[in-house]
């Protein structure tokens, strides 16, 4: 068996004080609340600086076993971002016309969206995010990752809030299939393109639809001692095993 990490303090600002952790906690909250998805973006250049902190920032997000089984691609290029677009609309193309359950396209029609996509173009930068379905040791040989999709969610999910806090607006755009961003990025067969996000200021009238989010109520479930919901049951169950793929890093 390998030898466990080193282990050091914990050091984070953290405070016993519940009104101050309950205040800090609703005020991030009520600035993510501001946060739209944008398909409207001015040309207004962002520096690499503003970009490079918040992949910083989604760098440490937890994953399987410490594995960080990601890659971000941040692309400011025209030409390459030209190709990133003809290639997207291609599979949004076939999406629309054939491709695309009913359903789906009923569902998408009050938000207004088609197959032409020229914020991959307007906006700044795009941020093409990979899952590294395995890693590479040093000899070149495959080295397992675990939970995989999981970490890479928790990261991106990172990366959309430090972009807004740093004042930008993002969009999350999945072309289905995703393949071709490994040819026009350059990157490895072991890499699996995750999603592609656009990142930029938006235009001075970037229009987004009226919708409402979901209360807190309608979500989430709280199971506190005094005040147990309908149906839960009190009575200890016996442990499960573990899995054996590992764990998320605290």
């Amino acid at each position: 068996m390998p030898k466990p990490s080193a282990f050091e303090l914990l050091a984070h600002p953290h405070t016993g004080d519940p009104k101050q952790m309950e205040a800090r906690a609703r005020d991030f909250a009520s600035e993510m609340r501001t946060r739209r998805t944008v398909r409207h973006f001015a040309s207004t250049p962002v520096s690499r600086g503003v970009i490079e902190a918040c992949i910083d920032a989604a760098g440490a997000a937890p994953s399987g076993a410490n594995r960080q089984p990601w890659h971000f691609v941040a692309v400011s290029d025209p030409a390459t971002k030209r190709r990133i677009r003809e290639a997207a609309e291609r599979e949004e193309e076939a999406f629309y016309n054939g491709r695309a359950p009913r359903e789906w396209l009923e569902a998408l029609a009050p938000i207004g969206t088609d197959a032409s996509k020229p914020f991959l173009e307007d906006a700044p930068w795009l941020i093409a995010v990979f899952a590294e379905s395995w890693g590479v040791d040093m000899d070149g040989g495959r080295v397992r990752n675990y939970y995989v999709t999981e970490s890479v969610g928790i990261s991106v999910g990172f990366l959309i809030a430090a972009l807004h806090r740093a004042g930008l607006g993002t969009l999350t755009h999945t072309p289905s299939p995703m393949r071709f961003l490994n040819e026009v990025l350059g990157r490895p067969e072991n890499e699996r393109p995750f999603l592609l996000l656009v990142a930029g200021i938006p235009a001075d009238d970037a229009r987004v639809p009226v919708l409402g989010k979901k209360a807190v109520p309608e979500y989430a479930t709280f199971i506190d001692a005094d005040r147990l919901p309908r149906g839960v049951d009190r009575r200890p169950r016996p442990a499960e095993p573990s899995s054996p793929e590992g764990v998320i890093k605290p």
